[in-house]
């Protein structure tokens, strides 16, 4: 009796054992070893892949265990998750998610403000024209320093950042000799070079890379793209399905101590326009701005539908005022016909946010050049009809 009592226990025994074995075993299978995790490998389920549809200025490559990014032509980051991680030659290797960083200009700070990672950003070059009462909180107290402009850093004030990279926008003044010498990692920010007002916008996910955001950053962008394209095709089925629809020509900029800056007309501004639905003066092959002179605009609009304008003026803006900087503005038939297109940035917070918000930007056109197509009472965002 004894002995089949003896039999039967050491059979349980021996199941147990086998069961708890299986338990290990699946628990063991469905996460990463500990020598997976010191090599740097993301979990499997936290991997967000990063496509990127309109952006010329940055590509991605994913591998098991390291994010490839090239930006432009001549810098290369491996984003890894452990600094065991071994990348290419050629790659700076960057640890991510960072934790602090310093933004050069406010394009790249809208990129933050849409993640919601402003705790991110410990270091700004200035606050001007800054609207965002969280940021400007954050600078009051110090929680985000100031480190002087292009050409003029603040080395002391970049080291008090403790940034762990510092996104750069390498405009002419550079001046980034001095925070290379401190060897923080400095990493381009070609957003401002895109000519694609979506492509402008998709550095949201170039971002979102860097501080493990990828998830929020491709779903604030797919909510951007739908709203821009679902718009722009209305625009389009409006001019396709009737001709004769008249297409308004617009014009851009001002006079400035002596010459008129307008952008070209491969600018994302001009892309704006077109897709808005309207005809942009200037056709020809620049990206940036033209500094011309006034009869040479004058030639140009004269004779345009609307005139846009982006300023910082300090008191209300006007006919009066526009037609106090220069006299002549009086001759084109905008300003004659009250149709000056209008944005004050010392009013809205046009360069801190507008960047991601290229869809607003296009509603805000949309409903002057072809109102039939917005809702009644649309309250405009940025641009307005000059009163």
């Amino acid at each position: 009796m004894q002995s089949e009592t003896y039999k039967r226990e050491k059979e349980v025994r021996k199941l147990t054992l086998i069961a708890v074995a299986a338990v290990l075993l699946c628990a063991c299978s469905g996460k990463k070893t500990s020598s997976q995790e010191s090599e740097g490998l993301a979990p499997e389920d936290s991997v967000t892949e990063i496509a990127v549809k309109y952006a010329t200025g940055f590509s991605v490559r994913d591998s098991a265990d390291i994010r490839l990014v090239d930006v432009g032509k001549n810098d290369h980051f491996a984003l890894v998750h452990s600094d065991r991680a071994s990348v290419p030659d050629g790659y700076t290797k960057v640890r991510v998610p960072i934790k602090n960083t310093i933004c050069m200009t406010s394009l790249q700070l809208s990129n933050f403000t849409i993640l919601d990672a402003h705790d991110v950003v410990k270091g700004l070059t200035g606050t001007k024209n800054l609207f965002n009462k969280d940021i400007i909180a954050r600078v009051k107290d110090g929680r985000i320093v100031k480190i002087g402009i292009e050409g003029n850093f603040d080395t002391e004030m970049v080291l008090a950042a403790n940034p762990d990279v510092i996104f750069i926008s390498p405009f002419k003044r550079g001046g980034y000799e001095p925070i290379k010498e401190t060897g923080i990692t400095l990493v381009p920010h070609l957003g401002y070079k895109e000519l694609d007002p979506l492509g402008q916008a998709e550095w949201i996910k170039f971002v979102g890379m860097f501080i493990g955001k990828e998830r929020e950053a491709n779903e604030a962008f797919a909510g951007i793209e739908k709203r821009y394209n679902d718009l722009k095709a209305r625009v389009d089925s409006l001019t396709q399905s009737s001709p004769s629809t008249h297409l308004p020509t617009v014009f851009s900029g001002e006079m400035h101590s002596g010459s008129w800056h307008a952008v070209g007309g491969k600018n994302y501004l001009a892309q704006i326009f077109r897709d808005a639905g309207a005809r942009y003066v200037i056709d020809d092959e620049e990206t940036a701005g033209e500094n011309l002179e006034f009869e040479k605009m004058y030639a140009l609009a004269a004779e345009a539908d609307y005139w846009r304008i982006l300023n910082s003026f300090p008191d209300k803006f006007s006919y009066e005022a526009l037609k106090a900087s220069e006299p002549r503005n009086e001759l084109f038939k905008a300003f004659k016909e009250h149709k000056v297109i209008y944005c004050n940035m010392k009013q809205q917070a046009y360069y801190e946010i507008s960047p991601v918000q290229p869809d607003v930007l296009l509603k805000d056109f949309v409903a002057i050049f072809h109102p039939e197509l917005i809702e009644p009472n649309y309250q405009p965002t940025y641009y307005s009809l000059l009163k």
